[in-house]
């Protein structure tokens, strides 16, 4: 220890004798900036913990009921005057093909199909024209087995009356002769909570909004039994504090009966109160429910007849376009992609960050819907209806993203017109260069060349490398101008997992 202090000693006069006789030098590490305490941005600090509070909550919806009450060529009382031709197909298949039992199963499957695509482990149960015990059953096995998990109720009310203001939407009675009004305080205590309900009828917000009447009476009333039972209870007070929520405090005292959440539900409606369902026959006559389950091929439909360029091409434009949604390196796989890229990206800029969150990043399904509603949102203003979410979303039918799509798809379309003319004037495609036969080899028609084409081929779409040349382009120039904002589908946070 002297010797510690004569080193100190000898170090201070040094440092005196350096300066000259003035104050000491500062020494290492005694900056304000190596002794002050580190606290961080608090703004990145709470949004990080914003991030980590979603990701605890995250669920799965991993039962689905569909109810398909078609009722196939008997229209209902309330319907308004078809035009002629009007909008006949559902799930893309013809209900007049076959009979109608047959055709609502049918219906009902392709359906299945659209949702399996994005929970293929979900329990799926159908019920085409069903009495009101079968939807009960339904709803209660289907909770029953999903335990904590969130369940999908698909209604389809084509064939029924609208919904009333009393909270009722139809199904059947059990010999399929009277309509029967269903009640939605009974299919809240069938369903419970958590759950999604995608309503397809006209007039569907009138459902949303009796949902929310009766999820109020079924507070009351929990509230009313948890009053009573703390009357009668002669157990000792528990220990409760006011940082308990009301669910907490009656488990702490000892009542078992949850508190009822619907008005947690979240919801999908086709139309607001009063409209009624687009008609339109070159479109499909469930097309909410088309935007939402078969987004890309509804995008393309919608898109030929608003660039009114649908004669261009033949009827099944929708089977001709090559590949598979679930393979990225094919056309339709690729339109997909930038599709899940552009909704996400209009979702990031133009929601608040906690209903980002709670919808586009918790459940594979409920985003996949989400994202399909946006679209919706633009369809189906063209027909005058506005679909309605609960929680409510912004209108973002006109967010300039939605140009990057339409050239897309523009661009998608002009490649398959190319593949078609292929395929129906039997050219060989080499490169950028077309050979026709009968112009330009007169004696070649003994050759078959049909085995050369491949109508699969996929010319790679330069999206996402635009995209991220221009993001590099603002790297470069944007920030030092400090007034351009970087390229709105950079902005996602799953752009980078898509471009890549």
């Amino acid at each position: 220890m002297s010797d510690y202090k004569e080193f100190k000693h000898r170090l201070d006069e040094a440092m005196r004798y350096n300066q000259g006789g003035y104050e000491f030098i500062t020494r290492f590490f005694q900056e304000p900036r190596h002794i002050e305490d580190i606290k961080g941005n608090m703004e990145d600090v709470e949004e990080r913990n914003s991030w980590r509070k979603y990701g605890k909550e995250r669920m799965k919806t991993m039962s689905v009921a569909l109810i398909m009450c078609l009722h196939i060529g008997i229209d209902p009382p309330d319907a308004p005057p078809k035009p002629d031709p009007c909008a006949k197909l559902l799930a893309w298949v013809d209900p007049f093909q076959c009979g109608p039992y047959k055709a609502a199963h049918s219906i009902a499957t392709a359906l299945q199909r659209s949702y399996e695509r994005w929970q293929p482990r979900a329990r799926y149960k159908i019920a085409c024209d069903p009495a009101l015990e079968d939807v009960r059953k339904i709803c209660t096995t289907l909770r029953r087995v999903t335990g904590g998990d969130r369940v999908l109720f698909h209604y389809n009310g084509h064939g029924v009356p609208r919904p009333t203001r009393n909270g009722e939407i139809w199904v059947f009675n059990k010999s399929f002769t009277q309509y029967i009004p269903l009640s939605l305080y009974d299919l809240q205590s069938w369903i419970e909570y958590p759950a999604v309900y995608v309503w397809e009828c006209s007039s569907a917000e009138t459902i949303i909004q009796s949902f929310l009447r009766f999820a109020g009476d079924h507070e009351k009333a929990w509230q009313k039994d948890f009053d009573t039972f703390q009357e009668r209870s002669d157990r000792p007070l528990s220990a409760i504090s006011s940082g308990m929520d009301q669910d907490e405090q009656a488990e702490a005292m000892g009542f078992m009966t949850r508190l009822p959440k619907y008005r947690e539900c979240i919801h999908l409606a086709a139309c607001r109160s009063g409209e009624s369902l687009p008609m339109d026959p070159n479109m499909p006559a469930d097309l909410f429910t088309s935007c939402l389950t078969t987004p890309v091929q509804t995008s393309v439909l919608w898109y030929l007849i608003k660039s009114k360029r649908k004669d261009e091409f033949p009827p099944n434009i929708l089977e001709e376009i090559p590949g598979s949604l679930t393979e990225r390196k094919t056309v339709l796989g690729e339109l997909n992609w930038i599709f899940t890229a552009i909704t996400d990206t209009i979702a990031f800029t133009s929601l608040p960050r906690d209903v980002f969150q709670q919808l586009f990043r918790q459940d594979l399904l409920l985003a996949s819907l989400f994202r399909s509603f946006l679209l919706s949102q633009r369809v189906m203003a063209d027909y005058d209806c506005s679909p309605v979410s609960r929680p409510a979303l912004a209108d973002t039918s006109r967010h300039e993203l939605w140009q990057s799509w339409d050239t897309t798809l523009d661009m998608v379309l002009d490649y398959v017109k190319e593949l078609i003319f292929i395929k129906n004037n039997s050219v060989v495609a080499s490169g950028r260069e077309i050979l026709l036969r009968s112009r330009i080899f007169p004696f070649i028609n003994l050759v078959d060349f049909d085995h050369y084409i491949d109508v699969n081929d996929n010319n790679s779409n330069w999206f996402f490398v635009e995209q991220l040349q221009a993001f590099e382009l603002w790297l470069d120039y944007g920030i030092d101008r400090g007034k351009a904002a970087a390229p709105t589908s950079c902005r996602s946070p799953s752009f980078a997992q898509s471009g890549s």
